[in-house]
């Protein structure tokens, strides 16, 4: 659908000529003839008139200079007026559509890096612990807090940087660390790092990553302490295994050496994760699972097992805006019972509370209702959170942006509104004079012909009562059909064009579907037909016959 709306906007500038899109060369100088003679600001002496001649004769010329031109046509056709505007050199190097379309990319690959480096982008972290037992004991709830943070910068075409740091506090001790990252792109394959950190990890290390084959990656890494001097070397190894799916080696050699092998599978609808690990004191294995129920909310189960884990976690999310998700996390082990609630919004994410309520699996004196209490009474809290509070903020900042964009888009229409009756207004003489001839032969008269949403030309006594065009979403458009009548009394609009770039024509309802509602008469006869904004019309024809 949106690869239909990309060329249908590529196409206005045929519409506004009324032409079809593979139309000749010839029939473009006549087009631009025809509508130049209605347009041209001399042949009118009230300067309102010449005001709006002068306006819509500009449009006309510059559809001209653009679709008579070879190169500048082909450029329209692939890319609209975006690409036009875009600083393309034309010249005799550039003659295939190929080779166009390879240096507008560019050229856009070029703009964005330039957005990317004029704006910088930071994340990070909140992170709140509260325990109830240990509130439950009169020690107070908050058990500790974390907070991360990190900025990066696309500093040149080759070069980024990223700085960050963090801080962390777990009942009376703490600490804290700030890390500084140099990223340069080496070549198209390569790239290399520099970091370095201080406070609670203090080292420094460097580390290489290179595309070795179509789907096949490698990065090496090293990094020192600085606190005592360890040097811990590591390799990774990543190979894409398939359209959705890849697998990873990593293997780290230093005071804590092990091996780890993963997978990674992501899909429209689902994704999965697994993960083996086997260190010289330790093992461990993980896997996650989720689902995607709609475009808004997703299911996750995921678990964990190894020598100093066991551990079960269970959750999904749901988006609440364009940037932001809310995400529901339980998880259950030989640690006790834990569970979580984490706004995401951008590139920032909030998680408060996460309680930890310490029940000791093992331990003999399980109290089975404060067992369930601890799944019954943080869902109830999270339910009582989403519905009177997350929902109600964040539909009433949907309703104000909605409010905010329906005004801004009312402004546009009753512009356009404005500049399609002007324009209506210069067609009108030659449209009555058809109007007139084709009533005398008998011919094709348009009688009533409106452009607009679907809806409101869904019911026919509402287009009979239209009173409110603005409100009502539609547009009356009979003049310029009856102008765009031939002598030979046939209309004809072209297939893939939106009819909203006729002349005279406007688009009443942004982003809604439209159609177009046409009633003419031809040799004595009634007839009525509905086409979509897209689509061809001809007239007359007898399956429109009332």
């Amino acid at each position: 659908m949106k690869e239909e709306e990309t060329g249908a906007q590529n196409r206005e500038l045929y519409a506004l000529l009324h032409i079809s899109p593979e139309a000749s060369d010839e029939e473009i100088r006549k087009a631009y003839r025809q509508w130049a003679q209605i347009y041209h600001p001399d042949k009118y002496q009230a300067l309102e008139m010449k005001e709006i001649a002068t306006e819509n004769f500009q449009r006309i010329c510059e559809a001209y200079e653009i679709l008579s031109d070879e190169t500048k046509r082909q450029i329209y056709d692939i890319y609209g007026m975006e690409g036009i505007n875009s600083g393309l050199e034309l010249g005799t190097k550039l003659n295939k559509a190929e080779e166009i379309k390879e240096e507008l990319e560019r050229l856009r690959r070029q703009k964005e890096l330039q957005k990317v480096a004029a704006h910088l982008r930071p994340s990070g972290s909140i992170m709140a612990n509260l325990s109830l037992p240990q509130f439950l004991e009169g020690d107070g709830i908050m058990k500790g807090m974390a907070m991360a943070s990190e900025v990066q910068s696309q500093i040149s075409k080759n070069n980024a940087v990223a700085i960050g740091g963090n801080l962390a506090v777990n009942g009376n001790a703490g600490g804290g660390a700030a890390s500084v990252v140099f990223r340069h792109q080496m070549s198209s394959v390569s790239s290399i790092e520099f970091m370095g950190s201080m406070g609670l990890r203090a080292l420094v290390g460097v580390q290489t990553t290179r595309h070795i084959s179509v789907h096949s990656t490698a990065t090496m890494g090293l990094a020192m302490s600085l606190r005592d001097g360890s040097v811990n070397l590591s390799n990774t190894w990543t190979r894409q295994l398939s359209d959705t799916a890849h697998g990873n080696i990593h293997l780290s050699l230093g005071p804590e050496s092990s091996i780890a092998v993963g997978w990674q599978r992501k899909e429209q609808k689902r994704s999965a994760s697994g993960e083996i690990k086997l260190g010289t004191g330790s093992f461990g294995a993980t896997a996650n699972y989720t689902h995607r129920f709609s475009t808004k909310s997703h299911g996750r189960i995921g678990a964990r097992i190894g020598s100093t884990a066991l551990e079960l976690e269970l959750g999904g999310g749901r988006k609440v805006s364009e940037f932001s998700t809310i995400r529901m996390l339980y998880s259950i082990g030989i640690q006790g019972i834990f569970w979580k609630f984490e706004l995401h919004r951008g590139g920032q994410k909030l998680i408060v509370p996460v309680s930890s309520l310490k029940l000791v699996l093992l331990s003999r004196h399980l109290n089975p209702i404060f067992a369930t209490g601890a799944f019954l009474v943080p869902t109830s809290l999270y339910f009582v959170l989403k519905r009177f509070v997350v929902k109600p903020f964040y539909l009433q900042r949907e309703k104000q942006k909605a409010s905010e964009n329906m005004d801004k888009t009312l402004g546009q229409v009753r512009e356009a509104r404005t500049a399609a009756k002007k324009a209506q207004q210069l067609l009108q003489n030659v449209a009555n004079r058809k109007r007139s001839r084709q009533l005398e032969a008998g011919g094709l008269v348009v009688t009533k012909a409106l452009y607009g949403s679907h809806k409101a030309l869904k019911n026919r006594n509402q287009i009979e009562e239209v009173k409110d065009e603005v409100a009502s979403q539609i547009i009356d458009v009979t003049l310029p059909l009856n102008f765009l009548v031939s002598d030979s009394g046939q209309l004809k609009l072209h297939e893939g064009v939106k009819k909203s770039g006729i002349m005279g024509f406007c688009d009443p309802c942004p982003g809604e579907p439209k159609q177009l509602y046409v009633e003419y008469t031809f040799d004595g006869n009634n007839f009525e037909v509905i086409v979509d904004d897209l689509d061809e019309l001809l007239i007359p024809q007898e399956s429109h016959r009332i």
